[in-house]
């Protein structure tokens, strides 16, 4: 792991808290959506929170 204080750790896990959060809640909105348009919203920003997710999880494992 990168030399991270307790305080980033801290942080930084609560910011994967929240896009993990972040993306089941698009997720189910995008399934519950009747409009494409409005489902392929939700659909990209799942993935976009996903994507930063994976992103943020890799300074963990560093």
């Amino acid at each position: 792991m990168a030399n991270l204080s307790q305080v980033e750790l801290q942080n930084l896990r609560h910011l994967i808290s929240a896009k993990d959060t972040s993306y089941e809640k698009l997720n189910t909105y995008a399934s519950q959506a009747v409009d494409p348009q409005i489902k392929q919203i939700f659909t990209k920003s799942a993935q976009d929170a996903l994507n930063t997710k994976q992103k943020l999880m890799t300074f963990l494992n560093n």
